[in-house]
């Protein structure tokens, strides 16, 4: 299997995806609610549609996970391998039109992230990564831009933090507290992460609820570009029990 290839192919399929978004984006659309209260959009389905077929196309035939039909999984195939996929990650943010949404493609091998496409479609960026390939940020003029994490902040500096639009945590202060002087960076969707990985951002905290689709690509970005996405007793985020799709609290270290 050629990681190198699977790379240019899985980030074509999520600008695929990304366009069947924009076309819902630019004009009215209804929000249904799912059994959890979350919102849901045609905007999800479309994209849903686009990458698992563009999947099933490929010649791995690798099984598909995906936020929006997660009760048809087959499991992970012989090898530990299957796609992880949020077809349109912060539906919230695509609601309030800021832009701050992504199509996330994450292929799993034996509990880890090995590739991962985030796509923004409204903000004309992609962060793409593979193991043995790299990671980058494509803007909208296609050139790949090798992209890597800060690393600790100087001594005297201020941490600049990436956090969630939408979900605050009461959780999140206590943290802040011990981390020490900080400047916080809200961001909506799997962008945070990305931030991150590109040097953009030094440290994000999730003490919330996220799921594997929420993470599995970006953490690919950050683990290629040097980073670390860690729960908080300083383990890798795992994606080994796909059965139980609920994260636990983690922290994302440029």
């Amino acid at each position: 299997m050629n990681l190198a290839t699977l790379l240019d192919q899985t980030h074509a399929l999520a600008k695929e995806a990304g366009a069947a978004i924009m076309a819902v984006y630019a004009r009215d659309f209804s929000v249904e609610e799912k059994d959890d209260k979350s919102p849901l959009t045609e905007a999800d389905k479309a994209a849903h549609e686009v990458i698992v077929a563009g999947l099933a196309a490929l010649p791995e035939g690798i099984p598909v996970l995906s936020e929006e039909d997660a009760g048809g999984f087959s499991g992970a195939d012989a090898n530990g391998r299957y796609w992880l996929v949020d077809p349109l990650d912060g539906t919230k943010e695509f609601i309030k039109r800021n832009g701050e949404f992504t199509v996330n493609i994450a292929l799993i091998e034996n509990g880890r992230p090995v590739l991962g496409v985030v796509v923004a479609p409204a903000l004309e960026v992609s962060y793409l990564a593979a193991e043995g390939v790299g990671a980058f940020k494509v803007a909208e003029e296609g050139k790949r831009q090798p992209i890597h994490v800060a690393g600790k902040p100087a001594e005297g500096a201020s941490w600049r933090v990436v956090g969630s639009r939408s979900h605050p945590s009461p959780d999140l202060a206590a943290w802040l507290e011990q981390l020490g002087s900080h400047d916080m960076v809200p961001m909506g969707s799997s962008l945070k992460l990305c931030l991150v990985a590109e040097g953009a951002a030094d440290v994000y905290p999730r003490l919330g609820p996220t799921c594997l689709w929420d993470t599995g690509a970006a953490q690919a970005v950050v683990e290629q570009a040097g980073g670390r996405v860690e729960t908080l007793d300083g383990r890798p985020l795992s994606y080994a029990t796909p059965e139980e799709n609920l994260n636990p609290h983690f922290v994302v270290w440029g």
